[in-house]
């Protein structure tokens, strides 16, 4: 044993230097997308694509392979859910994945992430999908290059699939997306007049909206010695440790809204804050998968962000925030306005109902652009198109239709079904969760958010990656993988909020 615990405190001591490696990477990244100058780019895309090669190469290294082979015993002797045998069995994945791919490809890989993301950023200002779009095959052509290194598979989205949502099959995905597909489909198309929302359109400046979500997210579990919240274009969360946790927004003052991708963040940050420290400097030391990151930030967001219950605490605070706009808007017009159901073309701007199409026709698009039956230069209409058949909306220009995501930028191919799987998970966890701990309102009412929080970090956030998704959703849940508690959930909504809608069709 004596021996095997040296060579384990050898890996630990490989591993803090891989994830100082990458954290450095994260924060570069997060630098790029809130306070870097723009001609800065190409010098960060050099800097990110070194410090790529640098990670790659100490995570594929054969000696961190021969100590994963010295060390069969030692996770044999130690219970499966223990730091050791986590720490062991999850860097071994890792490893014989990673090790497929060639530093080079790797570095590139980033190099052309940093580039791709300069290029949307200026494809957007310009509306003008053609500077974007050289970018994008070079993503699509390395993508395939690193889907062959992992040859063979049943699908070759499988791959990328499985760097967000280990052990998950494309297969998988597509059962889960037709059920909710003819669900949410139905659902939308049965629906009557949108509740009126002009209450949350007008003059609310944003450093004002800034404070008022700081204050909210202060009750939910934000500090200012671990947290901050910045501006960029598109929302994130990045964690570099998990008491450094970075949180961004995009709040236009013409519009409230901007206040859910705040909400939407800290579901991300809360998680990563949650995560047992003495994983810190391991491959454990973040969430279990993409979906289970989003089911956390899709929770906080919509079911406890969207509830009444919160806002009879919120909302006159809100008011006082904003007098003029909101002091003769009723509390129940605001809910409604905040719970409205109507298609749109904008991804972030969608309601509960409607969100999951969206993912549904980037993940189909994907699957074309992988295979090739969709090229960058079809991709306009052909996303343009699928808005049309699954929302009945257009697009009015090129930054609402292709160009509203930034995912595509910078490869990350395989991470949108995990917006919508993570729904599925909220509503799993929540049924769950609320059997146990009863009715949360009279909390939310009162301000008070430390149940919930305290759940999630007891039955999820704590075991960061120490269980793959299906154990950890069975181990919190009490069940696979199931979107019939998420459907159900939104009839019970729609329902609630326009009667009668849901015995149309």
């Amino acid at each position: 044993m004596a021996a095997g615990v040296a060579t384990f405190d050898e890996l630990l001591q490989r591993l803090g230097a891989i994830s100082d490696v990458e954290h450095a990477q994260y924060l570069l990244s997060w630098d790029e997308e809130t306070k870097m100058p723009p001609q800065g780019s190409v010098a960060r895309a050099e800097q990110r694509a070194t410090l790529a090669r640098i990670g790659h190469e100490l995570a594929t290294a054969p000696e961190l392979g021969e100590l994963l082979e010295e060390l069969h015993d030692f996770e044999a002797e130690h219970e499966r859910e223990s730091f050791e045998a986590s720490v062991v069995r999850v860097t071994r994945r890792d490893y014989e994945k990673q090790r497929r791919v060639p530093a080079e490809l790797r570095a590139e890989m980033t190099r052309a992430g940093s580039l791709g993301y300069r290029a949307w950023l200026e494809a957007r200002e310009a509306r003008d999908y053609e500077l974007f779009r050289p970018h994008l095959e070079r993503q699509i052509g390395l993508t395939r290059e690193y889907v062959a290194c992992h040859a063979p598979y049943d699908d070759p989205y499988d791959v990328l699939l499985d760097d967000h949502e280990p052990g998950m099959r494309t297969v998988e995905v597509d059962a889960v997306f037709a059920r909710l597909r003819d669900e949410l489909v139905a659902l939308v198309g049965a629906l009557g007049a949108p509740a009126d929302d002009s209450c949350l359109r007008g003059d609310f400046p944003s450093e004002r909206q800034r404070a008022f979500a700081l204050e909210l997210l202060g009750r939910w579990g934000m500090d200012d010695e671990s947290w901050r919240l910045d501006d960029t274009v598109h929302p994130f969360a990045t964690s570099l440790a998990y008491n450094d946790i970075r949180l961004t927004t995009n709040l236009h003052p013409e519009t409230l809204t901007g206040i859910l991708s705040c909400l939407h963040e800290f579901g991300h940050g809360i998680y990563e804050r949650q995560v047992d420290p003495r994983y810190f400097r391991t491959p454990l030391a973040s969430g279990a998968s993409s979906a289970f990151h989003e089911s956390q930030s899709r929770l906080w967001e919509n079911v406890v962000g969207r509830a009444i219950s919160t806002w009879r605490f919120f909302y006159p605070r809100l008011q006082e925030t904003f007098p003029q706009q909101l002091a003769d808007v009723p509390l129940e017009d605001f809910h409604r306005a905040l719970n409205r159901v109507a298609p749109s073309a904008i991804r972030v701007e969608a309601d509960e109902v409607t969100y999951s199409l969206h993912i549904i026709l980037r993940f189909e698009l994907e699957r074309a652009m992988l295979a090739g039956t969709v090229t960058p230069a079809d991709l306009p209409e052909a996303f343009a198109g699928k808005l049309r058949d699954y929302l009945g909306v257009e697009p009015a220009d090129i930054v609402e239709g292709v160009l509203q995501d930034v995912h595509w930028s910078d490869s990350s191919f395989g991470y949108f079904p995990t917006y919508a799987l993570g729904n599925v998970i909220s509503i799993q966890l929540w049924e769950r969760l609320t059997s146990e701990l009863g009715d949360l309102d009279a909390e939310f009412e009162r301000g008070e958010f430390g149940s919930l929080r305290e759940w999630l970090g007891e039955h999820v956030h704590r075991w960061g990656r120490a269980f793959e998704p299906p154990e950890l959703l069975e181990r919190a849940a009490g069940g696979p993988l199931d979107p019939e508690p998420y459907i159900r959930y939104l009839r019970e909504k729609v329902e609630t909020l326009y009667p009668g809608s849901t015995g149309r069709r």
